[in-house]
């Protein structure tokens, strides 16, 4: 097997003050977004003519709260999906989000929420703008799993696999290197098809990205789901099934129904 690297989870100290990875990669997910959505609203070629889309002054407002919704309805979720009980046995840790705990479903609700918000505040479309997000998305998935590999928290099952590494915290059993799996489908992978779909015109037809990153990140996360440990309490569900699979299975359903939706619609009704 691999040695697992061993990486201080802080990356700096400034002062008193430490800077983990685990915040570098949320930091490192919005600006990389930042960009991505700078680029996208600048090239008129990607647009319909007249097409309404968010202008470069108020990107800064959209990031913003899709970032706030990110981070509460992330936290949140993880709190009541995940374990309930102690964080109301705990009512205080619930703040205390630099000990990992977030769910990237509730992440998805809450960030549906900010973007709804900005959406009727800045009277635009509101499936241009998830359709501007889902596409901006993937950097965030893919440095956030980083993290999770550097921490280390959310780890594989145990494997015979050449480059199963023994993890720290989880016994001397290799085992598979499943943040990374993740790293590479739902952030490497799914980037790159949503890319190339947004080169192609996705954005010309309204809820055609957002239904190809619904189908694409379930479908990336349920095939890790089978190479990730589930939290025996937290994850585990009957028939070797995890919560993980079944949060996943509607995004891919409801992402097929709105790219189906999106291909048949009028363009002059969108």
């Amino acid at each position: 097997m691999l040695a697992f690297p061993q990486i201080d989870p802080v990356a700096i100290e400034i002062g008193p003050l430490p800077i983990r990875w685990y915040a570098l990669a949320y930091i490192s997910g919005f600006i990389a977004g930042w960009l991505l959505l700078r680029a996208f609203v600048t090239r008129d070629a990607l647009w319909r003519a007249g097409q309404p889309r968010p202008g470069e002054d108020s990107l800064d407002d959209l990031v913003a709260y899709a970032a706030m919704g990110v981070i509460i309805g992330g936290r949140l979720g993880h709190v009541l999906i995940y374990d309930p009980a102690y964080y109301l046995a705990h009512p205080l840790e619930i703040l205390q989000t630099w000990k990992g705990g977030m769910a990237f479903h509730g992440g998805l609700l809450g960030a549906l929420t900010g973007m709804a918000l900005f959406a009727r505040r800045a009277a635009l479309p509101f499936a241009t703008i998830v359709d501007l997000v889902a596409a901006a998305a993937p950097p965030g998935l893919f440095f956030g799993r980083i993290a999770n590999f550097i921490k280390p928290e959310m780890w594989g099952r145990p494997s015979d696999v050449p480059w199963a590494m023994a993890f720290p915290g989880a016994g001397d059993a290799p085992r598979h290197p499943s943040q990374l799996y993740e790293a590479g489908l739902e952030g490497l992978a799914l980037g790159i098809v949503l890319l190339l779909a947004v080169r192609l015109g996705a954005f010309k037809r309204p809820g055609l990205v957002t239904g190809l990153f619904g189908v694409g990140y379930g479908a990336a996360r349920i095939f890790c789901e089978f190479f990730r440990e589930p939290d025996p309490v937290q994850e585990a569900l009957p028939g070797g099934f995890t919560m993980g699979m079944a949060l996943s299975a509607p995004l891919v359903i409801l992402g097929a129904a709105i790219i189906l939706h999106s291909l048949t619609r009028r363009t002059a009704a969108a």
